[in-house]
C-alpha cells in the first residue's frame, strides 16, 4: 500500500442508532456499521442444530457437557444478512474496532464478531461509558484487547442459564402442565412474588382504635396557634399499634404490654377528657440533617422511574437506551454509584450556577456503593459530557418520556453533589387526666426545614404512598415544659392492620439487588419474563402471582429447594463474578453445577446434591402431580378442605374429604364432581379468595349467582362462570354477557335482557323473521341467511324493524369498514427519514414504513414501542431483502378429447382401475404421528 493511502476503519457497534451518532464524530476514513444485537447464540429448537451435530446426545441443550462444556454457537437467522455485510466491509479496511457496550454482554458480543468474521485485518476493543465527541475519540486514542475473563464469565452465565432451564423445565411440563419454562433468575424472582402472595393470604386483620386530639395554645406566640397529637399512652402502657399485632391471627402479640383500644373504650375515654385540663409535659429539640442520594445505578434508575413517572423496567430501559444512544447520558447498565472527576467538576459547577454557592459543600461528595461486587471502575448513571445540560436545554430535542427520565437523572445527579438538607425536629408529649382519674399521653412531632440543600433539586419518593415527603415540614407551635393547652376536639379514629404491600417492578428489583441476585443488565428482562410466562400479572404497578406460578414454586421448594433458594442463587451470581475477575475458572464453575463435582466452586454450589443433572433425573418419580397441583386454602364449616386445582383450562376450586378425595365424585375430567368443583373468575387475585368469596364462587356448585327468579317462567336466573367467560342461564336458555358488562354488578334486568335474545324484531314483507342478536363478532341483525352489524351492542335491544329492514336491504359492500386508523404514528425512520406507523394486521398489530412490515415480539406493545426499536426491526427486514415472490404454477396444456374406447380397451381400462383399487386396499395404513413434546423452553 502506497505510504500515502489513507487507512480505513470499520466501528461495529450494536444498533443503528448508535451507528448513526457515533458516525457523527469520527472523521473521514471510518466506516459505522451495527452488528444489530447478538449476532451468535445457543440453538434454539432442533431445526437450528447443524446437521452434523443432530445425532449428539448434547445436541438438545446446545452444550456439550462430556467436553469441557463447549458451546454450540449459531448465527442467528436474521442476523445472517448482516453478517454478509459485516464479512464484506471486513475486507475492505484496514483496521476494525469493535465499540460494543461496556459491560459483559457487550464483551461477548464483540467476541463473537471476531469469531464470526473472522477478520484478516488488525482488531481492537473501543470502549466508552457515554457517546459524545471527547468520548468517542479518547476511545478510538486508546483501544485495548478483547477481555477473555469478561468473556469467559458471560459464556459461563449463558450455559448456565440454558442449564437450567432445559433441564428444569421438562420437569415442570411433566407434573405442571406444558410450555412452562425454568430459569435461574426467574424462578427465584416468582418465589419471591409467591411468598408475598402467602403472606397476604395468611394475614387476618385487626382493628385498633386511639383518639386524636386537636389542642389549642393558650397565649399563642410565634408559630401555628393549635396542632394535632395522638393517643400513645394509658395509664404508663403504650397503645396498641399496627405492628403490635400477629398477621396471621389479627391478635395481640404475646407479652407485648399494650393497651388494646376498642371503638367503645376510644369514645369512652375521649368523652371522660373532653374538658379536661392538658399540660405539656416533655419537649425534646433535635438538629435535623439528611444526606443527598447516591447518583443513579440500574435498579435505583428503575425504582424512581416506576415511582415517579409509572414506567415499568422495560420502558425505562428502552427510554435510557435511547438517551445513551443519542449521546445525552451515560452508560445505563451499572451497579456503580462513582462518579468521575470530570462528572463532580461540572456538576458542582452547574449548581454554583443555579443554586448559588452555599449550595455547593466544599469538598466534592464521593459514595461507596452498597451492591455487592459493584464495579466501581465504572460510573453513575449521570448526564452525558463535560458539561451537563439542563433539562430546558434539551427540551425540543427530545419526546415526552425521554425529556421526563432526562430531567430525572440530572436532578438526581445535581442533587447528590450539593449540601445536606438541615433543620430541627421537635417531640412533645403531652398529658391529660380524665374525670375517671385516668392518665392519658398524647404525642405529636415536628419538622422544620431550615435550609433545603439538596432537597431545592431533587426529593426521592418512596414505595409506601401514605409516606410524608422528605421536604415536608410539620409546624408546632412554640411549646414549653408545663406549658398549659386546651383541646378543641377529641376524636376517636379507627384503623385496620393491613397486609404486607405486593412488590411493583420497582420494590422487587430492589428485592432482588438486596439479594445479591441478578445483575444491572437482567432486571427489566426479569420483569418481562416472569410477565410473559404467565407466572405474574400486573393490577396497575402491583405484582400478582398466578395460581400456576404457586404451582410451579411449591414443586421447585420441595423437591429442588436447591433451585430457588436466594443465598444460593447469589453465591452464583458471586462466582460468576470471580470468573469475570480472573479469580476462577468456568470449567469448574459449570463441572460443579452440573455434575456435582467436588472440585471447582465447592459447598456454594449444587455439588451438595449431587448435581443438576442428578437431581432432576433421580427425583422425578417423587413428584406427586396431584399434590404439586393443589394449593390448600382452608376448611370449611362442614371440615372438608378447601384447594385450587391448577388444571388444564385453568385454575379451579376443589372440596374435598380430610382424607384427599373429592367430597361428592362425580364424572368430570379432573376429578370431583360438578357440586364440589367451581371455577375461578379470571383476574381474581390468590389472596382475594376469602372463605366468604369461596363460599359465593361454590353457591349452586358451578360458581354461580342467583340474580333473581324469571317474573314470566318462575325460573331461577343464575349468573355463571364458564370456560369461555361470564353467562347467564335460566332454564334452557343461555346468554354470554356484553363486553361493557361486569359480573360483579350485573343486575337482574339486565340478565332479562340477555335472555331475550335472539331478539324477534318482527316479520318481513315476505313473512321471513328479522331477529337481532350478538354472535362472536358483535352484534348483528338476521333475515334468513341474510346478515349485517350493528354499531353498537345496545342496537340489539332497541333496533326497529324499518331499520333492520333498511341494513338488510343495503349491499354487504356497504358494510365494508374503510381501513382502520393506525394504532400509532411513529414519526421519521431515522435510518430512511420515511414515516413510521403501527398498524393492526391480520397476525397482530406490525410497523410499517409502507415499503417494509415487521411483526411486534412478544412483549412489545404498540404504546411502548421506540422509534429506535421500530427503525432496527425494519432495518433487519431490508436487510433480508423483499420477500420472494411466489411464481404461480404453470397449468399443463388443456388435453385433447382422447377418441373413445374400443370395448377391449374399456376392459383393460377397468381391469386396471381394479386392481389398483385393490392394491390400495391392501396396502398397511400409515403410522399416525406421536403428538409432539412440549416446546423447547426459553432459557
Amino acid at each position: 500500500m502506497p505510504s500515502n493511502a489513507r487507512t480505513t476503519r470499520l466501528v461495529i457497534v450494536e444498533s443503528p442508532a448508535k451507528a448513526k451518532t457515533i458516525s457523527g464524530y469520527l472523521g473521514p476514513g471510518y466506516v459505522v456499521e451495527a452488528s444489530f444485537g447478538h449476532v451468535r447464540d445457543l440453538p434454539r429448537n432442533a431445526a437450528d442444530v447443524p446437521a452434523k451435530y443432530k445425532g449428539e446426545s448434547w445436541a438438545r441443550l446446545g452444550v456439550d457437557v462430556d467436553n469441557g462444556f463447549h458451546a454450540l454457537y449459531v448465527v442467528s437467522s436474521d442476523r445472517k444478512q448482516q453478517i454478509s455485510k459485516l464479512v464484506k466491509l471486513a475486507k475492505e479496511v484496514d483496521e476494525i474496532f469493535l465499540a460494543t457496550d461496556e459491560d459483559r454482554e457487550g464483551e461477548a458480543i464483540a467476541w463473537h464478531l471476531v469469531e464470526t468474521l473472522k477478520p484478516k485485518v488488525p482488531v481492537k476493543r473501543m470502549v466508552f461509558h457515554e457517546i459524545t465527541k471527547p468520548a468517542i475519540q479518547a476511545a478510538v486514542a486508546n483501544p485495548r484487547e478483547i477481555d477473555r475473563d469478561l468473556v469467559d464469565a458471560q459464556e459461563a452465565r449463558r450455559i448456565l442459564d440454558r442449564l437450567y432451564g432445559y433441564e428444569v423445565s421438562p420437569v415442570l411440563w411433566k407434573k405442571v402442565m406444558p410450555k412452562l419454562s425454568a430459569g435461574r433468575v426467574q424462578s427465584v424472582a416468582t418465589r419471591i412474588v409467591v411468598e408475598r402472595e402467602r403472606q397476604r393470604m395468611a394475614f387476618r386483620t385487626a382493628e385498633y382504635w386511639d383518639i386524636l386530639a386537636t389542642l389549642a395554645v393558650a397565649k399563642p406566640g410565634e408559630g401555628p396557634h393549635t396542632f394535632n397529637a395522638t393517643l400513645v399512652a394509658l395509664n404508663g402502657d403504650r397503645i396498641a399499634t399496627g405492628k403490635d399485632f400477629e398477621p396471621t391471627t389479627g391478635q395481640v402479640k404475646p407479652g407485648s404490654g399494650v393497651v388494646h383500644l376498642d371503638a367503645g373504650g376510644a369514645r369512652g375515654l375521649a368523652a371522660r377528657l373532653q374538658g379536661q385540663p392538658f399540660k405539656v409535659t416533655r419537649v425534646e429539640e433535635k438538629p435535623y440533617r439528611r444526606r443527598p442520594y447516591a447518583p443513579f445505578i440500574t435498579s435505583t434508575l428503575q425504582q424512581e422511574a416506576a415511582r415517579k413517572l409509572r414506567l415499568s423496567s422495560q420502558q425505562t430501559m428502552r427510554t435510557a437506551q435511547r438517551l445513551y444512544e443519542n449521546g445525552y447520558i451515560t452508560y445505563m447498565r451499572t451497579d456503580s454509584v462513582n462518579l468521575s472527576e470530570t462528572a463532580i467538576t461540572a456538576a458542582r459547577r452547574q449548581i454554583v450556577e443555579l443554586y448559588g454557592e452555599r449550595s455547593v459543600p466544599p469538598e466534592p461528595r464521593r459514595y461507596t456503593g452498597k451492591v455487592k461486587n459493584a464495579q466501581e471502575a465504572h460510573e453513575a448513571i449521570r448526564p452525558a459530557g463535560d458539561n451537563f445540560r439542563t433539562p430546558g436545554e434539551v427540551a425540543k430535542e427530545l419526546s415526552g418520556e425521554e425529556f421526563k427520565l432526562y430531567e430525572l437523572i440530572w436532578r438526581r445527579t445535581i442533587a447528590s453533589q450539593m449540601t445536606d438538607a438541615v433543620g430541627s425536629s421537635v417531640s412533645v408529649r403531652i398529658r391529660a387526666v380524665s374525670s375517671a382519674q385516668e392518665e392519658a399521653d398524647f404525642g405529636a412531632t415536628g419538622k422544620t426545614i431550615t435550609d433545603p440543600g439538596f432537597l431545592r433539586a431533587y426529593v426521592e419518593s418512596s414505595d409506601d404512598e401514605t409516606a410524608e415527603a422528605e421536604d415536608a415540614e410539620r409546624r408546632l407551635p412554640n411549646l414549653v415544659k408545663d406549658q398549659p393547652l386546651t383541646a378543641d376536639q377529641l376524636a376517636a379514629q379507627g384503623h385496620h392492620t393491613q397486609p404486607p404491600s405486593r412488590y411493583t417492578e420497582a420494590s422487587l428489583v430492589k428485592a432482588l439487588e438486596e439479594l445479591g441476585i441478578g445483575r444491572p443488565s437482567t432486571y427489566a428482562s426479569i420483569m418481562q419474563t416472569i410477565q410473559d410466562r404467565g407466572y405474574v400479572t400486573k393490577r396497575g404497578q402491583a405484582l400478582i402471582p398466578t395460581f400456576v406460578a404457586f404451582a410451579v414454586i411449591g414443586l421447585l421448594e420441595r423437591h429442588y429447594p436447591r433451585l430457588v433458594d436466594y443465598d444460593f442463587t447469589a453465591s452464583m451470581e458471586n462466582e460468576l463474578d470471580e470468573i469475570a475477575g480472573g479469580d476462577h475458572a468456568a470449567v469448574d464453575f459449570l463441572t460443579a453445577f452440573y455434575f456435582g463435582s467436588a472440585n471447582g466452586a465447592g459447598d456454594q454450589t449444587i455439588a451438595r446434591s449431587g448435581g443438576l443433572k442428578k437431581l432432576v433425573t433421580e427425583n422425578l418419580s417423587d413428584i406427586d402431580a396431584r399434590s404439586v397441583n393443589s394449593i390448600p386454602l382452608f376448611a370449611d364449616e362442614e371440615g372438608r378442605e378447601v384447594v385450587v386445582r391448577v388444571g388444564r383450562y385453568g385454575p379451579y376450586l376443589q372440596r374435598e374429604l380430610p382424607g384427599g378425595e373429592p367430597a361428592a365424585q362425580a364424572e368430570g375430567e379432573e376429578g370431583g364432581g360438578q357440586g364440589d368443583r367451581a371455577p375461578i373468575p379470571e383476574g381474581l387475585a390468590p389472596d382475594e379468595l376469602t372463605p366468604e368469596k369461596v363460599h359465593e364462587l361454590f353457591l349452586g356448585g358451578g360458581g354461580e349467582r342467583k340474580l333473581g327468579d324469571d317474573p314470566t317462567t318462575g325460573e331461577p336466573i343464575l349468573l355463571r362462570s364458564g370456560r369461555y367467560g361470564p353467562y347467564v342461564a335460566s332454564g334452557e336458555r343461555k346468554s354470554s354477557l356484553l363486553r361493557s358488562q361486569a359480573p360483579d354488578s350485573l343486575t337482574l334486568a339486565e340478565a332479562l335482557k340477555l335472555l331475550s335474545l335472539p331478539r324477534l324484531i318482527g316479520l318481513a314483507p315476505d313473512g321471513v323473521e328479522v331477529f337481532a342478536n350478538n354472535g362472536r363478532y358483535g352484534p348483528y341483525v338476521k333475515q334468513g341467511d341474510e346478515f349485517r352489524s350493528l354499531d353498537s351492542e345496545d342496537k340489539m335491544f332497541t333496533v326497529t324493524l324499518d331499520e333492520a329492514l333498511a341494513l338488510l336491504a343495503a349491499p354487504k359492500a356497504r358494510q365494508r369498514r374503510a381501513a382502520a386508523p393506525p394504532l400509532r404514528e411513529m414519526g421519521v425512520d431515522p435510518v430512511t427519514e420515511k414515516p413510521m406507523v403501527i398498524k393492526d394486521g391480520r397476525f397482530g398489530p406490525y410497523v410499517t414504513d409502507g415499503e417494509f412490515n415487521a411483526s411486534l415480539r412478544r412483549g412489545q406493545t404498540p404504546e411502548a414501542l421506540s422509534i429506535e426499536e421500530a427503525s432496527e426491526m425494519l432495518a433487519e427486514k431490508r436487510a433480508k431483502g423483499p420477500a420472494p415472490k411466489k411464481t404461480p404454477a404453470k397449468k399443463a396444456p388443456a388435453k385433447k378429447t382422447p377418441a373413445k374406447k374400443t370395448t377391449a380397451a374399456k376392459k383393460t381400462t377397468a381391469t386396471k382401475s381394479t386392481a389398483a383399487k385393490s392394491t390400495a386396499k391392501k396396502a398397511t395404513p400409515a403410522k399416525k404421528t406421536p403428538p409432539k413434546k412440549a416446546t423447547t423452553p426459553t432459557d
